[in-house]
């Protein structure tokens, strides 16, 4: 048997909703990396460095068309390709950083959108780095029920909850044009808020979220944010438990699928050069659907990606 025939009758391994898995980005407007890992000190739920797997799986649950909003293939449209996973060793922090940069410098050095999946929310560290340094003046849309400023303490300097303390002290991003949206729930340490504030970030909590409305607070950020270039990062746990419970750290009182989904199509026409989707944890998942809800928001990243740059024409039948 000839390898072209082997080829024909073999699959190749699973990638998300079914992208090329490729490493040539020559004709790529975005592309697919897998990021998993953890930390690894989680009391008790350690299991998101099996995040990519899992949405990969569940994304297979996808279709490419939308008849009602996008009427056309994002993937082909925006020559997706799936780059695998950074090989990384969960809870070698300052390792995986690095190793972390080093991959996605080599997709944004070449203009190419990266859509990640982690991994537990300190892969937002290294990325959010990766990106300021691409795009000065990065502002962040950071969806989650935690603003993650969590300050370094001996012997625990880097974890799931320090990421924007460093983005703001290291000057990774333009904190005065970041937003944590979604806030909610209980905390280790007292004054969360104003120390966050004092960093110079923006917070909309969830109760904030409902009383203004969605449309309210997505029309502030593109009021605010329209002429900047944005990194969406989104923790999985801004939802409900109810929708999404194969999270690390799940707080009674979130978005509820459908809300999720309709504020992040309302960030249509902003400039998002790159998007973070953390924190699925498969060990703590029912049925994968915490899995499965995070491959429909990074469909939707594509159709967002789509329509910023003018290919979102519907396909003839």
């Amino acid at each position: 048997m000839t390898a072209s025939r082997l080829a024909e009758l073999c699959s190749g391994p699973i990638t998300f909703m079914g992208a090329p898995y490729s490493h040539d980005l020559a004709t790529s407007k975005a592309a697919i990396l897998g990021i998993p890992f953890d930390c690894g000190v989680h009391p008790f739920r350690v299991g998101s460095r099996q995040g990519p797997a899992s949405i990969r799986e569940q994304s297979r649950l996808l279709r490419t068309y939308n008849p009602e909003l996008a009427d056309y293939n994002p993937m082909k449209r925006l020559g997706l390709v799936d780059c695998g996973d950074v090989r990384l060793t969960p809870s070698r922090i300052l390792e995986a950083y690095e190793r972390i940069e080093s991959a996605l410098s080599e997709i944004v050095s070449r203009g190419v959108v990266p859509i990640t999946m982690g991994g537990d929310g300190s892969v937002s560290h290294p990325q959010m780095k990766v990106v300021g340094r691409r795009h000065p003046g990065l502002a962040v849309i950071h969806v989650d029920s935690h603003t993650d400023t969590t300050p370094p303490v001996p012997g625990n300097t880097h974890n799931a909850g320090t990421q924007f303390y460093y983005a703001a002290v290291e000057k990774m991003i333009d904190v005065e044009a970041t937003f944590h949206i979604g806030i909610r729930g209980t905390t280790y340490l007292p004054g969360g808020f104003p120390r966050t504030r004092s960093l110079g970030y923006n917070i909309v909590t969830m109760n904030e979220l409902l009383e203004r409305g969605i449309p309210g607070v997505v029309q502030e950020l593109h009021q605010k944010l329209r002429d900047r270039p944005v990194y969406l990062c989104w923790d999985m746990d801004a939802f409900d438990p109810s929708c999404a419970p194969g999270v690390a750290a799940p707080s009674w009182g979130g978005l509820s699928a459908r809300e999720g989904i309709a504020f992040l199509r309302g960030l249509s026409g902003l400039n998002i050069v790159a998007a973070d989707i953390n924190t699925v944890s498969p060990p703590h998942d029912s049925n994968g659907m915490t899995a499965f809800l995070a491959a429909a928001l990074m469909y939707e990243v594509q159709v967002l990606l789509c329509r910023r740059l003018g290919l979102d024409q519907p396909e003839q039948a």
